[in-house]
């Protein structure tokens, strides 16, 4: 298998945790979004929407984060991300999409940028906007972990939703947003980052980060 993927770009990272988590094998191609490396020629070929993650496997592309773990899940099944009863199955997945839909995309890097190039919004103002949208919809996140509290986002062991909420953690780190507000996030947080599989696909980890 081959990953297209950027260090920092935080829904490369959940695929990375996926293939680390099933112990799966794959080759590292890193794409430069800062320098537009994804809106190259090269690279439009493999993945028409110009954005990363896409996962190669055999003759096979797949794009969208979710869309790749869910795949990986099917494909090589073992350990789950998903639980095995539909209301666990509902559960996890939603967990990812209020994170994956609610909050990554209003704070990644084109629309950061089109804040500042397009709409003059200072640097100041661009990270407000990035905090709230974070803030909020961590706490959103806090207030379904609060109602049913488990070592990780569902049960014992990390799934999808761990996969997404770890990433997010990381990039709200780096724009220095509110956290004490989530305690059962970061409790989750912590648990999965004692685990090899998110402590060695960290965005300073990886090939591109020098």
């Amino acid at each position: 298998m081959e990953l297209y993927n950027y260090f920092r770009s935080s829904a490369s990272y959940r695929v990375r945790i996926a293939l680390a988590l099933k112990g799966l094998d794959y080759q590292y191609l890193p794409v430069h979004l800062p320098r537009g490396e994804q809106r190259t020629a090269p690279y439009a070929e493999i993945a028409a929407t110009g954005l990363v993650p896409a996962l190669r496997d055999g003759d096979s592309v797949i794009t969208q984060s979710l869309a790749i773990i869910e795949y990986l899940d099917e494909t090589h099944p073992l350990p789950p991300l998903l639980p095995p009863d539909p209301p666990g199955r509902a559960r996890v997945r939603s967990l990812a999409l209020d994170i994956a839909c609610e909050i990554h995309p209003l704070n990644n890097l084109r629309v950061l940028r089109f804040l500042t190039h397009e709409l003059n919004v200072g640097e100041d103002d661009k990270n407000r906007w990035y905090r709230h949208w974070v803030e909020a919809g961590l706490a959103a996140v806090e207030r379904q972990l609060a109602a049913q509290p488990a070592p990780y986002c569902h049960g014992d062991a990390p799934t999808l939703a761990d996969c997404v909420l770890v990433p997010q953690i990381f990039n709200a780190r780096r724009f220095d947003c509110r956290l004490e507000h989530v305690p059962h996030v970061m409790r989750v947080f912590d648990a999965c980052m004692a685990l090899d599989a998110f402590e060695r696909t960290r965005p300073e980890r990886c090939p591109d980060a020098a």
